[in-house]
């Protein structure tokens, strides 16, 4: 299948679509993509180099293919950070256009803004996925933080979570995937994510790994996730292939001594990850 990806690039490390498109290469798909900035690494380093690109370079780039004609051969649109608000207009164009040419396409919405630091996003970046973006999706991925964020939830039980998950899809998409979820029903050391649609929600508890990189981990996970759920629709299998193949990677990259995440050394468990984690129906 052919996945159009619009987030950010950087050369050193996996955030980004340096986190998206090998694994989703890796599971079979063609993924085409747009660039929301050049840089040398991810923000969280002491320095960095490059730059956010500008909507119009961004828009330049969905022109390029719309001309070709090669829109109608998308089968799903994947955003994740898009750097200034004025490119949250160009994405919701870009899945416009898409699903004009292919209404089977979907859009999956990763709303990149932040984590247990905070915001690290932009002014009314916030404003863009809550009024243009998320209302177009079919997919979200927000994180634990993004959620509350989204939603102005305080999510300290696992029903407050469940609220806030009900309240996202109300706002547009079918299907809302948490991630990185912490709550007081957990037992110490888990961490857990959660996925809903109109036939209920599912749940995937794994091992909480202290101290071990999480930059692009959600980079990752999304397009895990989008990955294995957009050839079957199956949501069960996709969360819990996504959230085994991650947990997978943070180990491997947690053992290697590692600072960014090494997805291409465990290449063999984003399709068939060891150990697999399954997906429980919660009641």
């Amino acid at each position: 299948m052919n996945i159009l990806s619009i987030q950010s690039r950087v050369a050193y490390g996996h955030v980004g679509n340096a986190a998206a498109v090998f694994p989703l290469q890796r599971l079979g798909h063609d993924v085409w993509p747009i660039d929301t900035t050049m840089l040398s690494n991810h923000l969280g380093y002491k320095q960095w180099g490059g730059r956010m690109l500008s909507a119009a370079e961004v828009g330049a780039v969905l022109d390029g293919l719309a001309g070709l004609g090669v829109l109608a051969r998308c089968d799903g649109v994947l955003s994740g950070f898009i750097g200034e608000p004025a490119t949250g207009a160009v994405i919701a164009e870009a899945v416009t256009r898409v699903k004009a040419a292919n209404p089977k396409a979907l859009y999956a919405c990763d709303p990149v803004m932040g984590d247990r630091d905070g915001l690290y996003v932009q002014p009314g970046v916030l404003a863009i996925f809550k009024e243009r973006l998320l209302p177009q999706a079919d997919v979200a991925l927000p994180n634990f933080y993004e959620l509350g964020w989204l939603t102005d939830a305080s999510l300290a039980t696992r029903a407050d979570v469940l609220a806030a998950i009900a309240a996202l899809r109300r706002a547009g998409p079918k299907l809302v995937v948490a991630t990185g979820i912490q709550h007081a029903g957990l037992a110490e050391g888990e961490i857990e994510t959660i996925a809903a649609d109109g036939d209920g929600a599912w749940s995937v508890i794994t091992p909480f790994l202290p101290g071990a990189p999480t930059a692009g981990t959600g980079d990752c996970f999304a397009a895990l996730f989008f990955g294995h759920y957009l050839p079957r629709r199956d949501l069960a299998s996709a969360l819990s292939r996504a959230a085994s193949a991650t947990f997978a990677i943070i180990e491997q990259t947690q053992a290697a001594g590692r600072e960014e995440l090494t997805i291409v050394a465990a290449q063999d468990h984003l399709d068939q990850p060891k150990p697999r984690f399954p997906a429980r129906l919660l009641g």
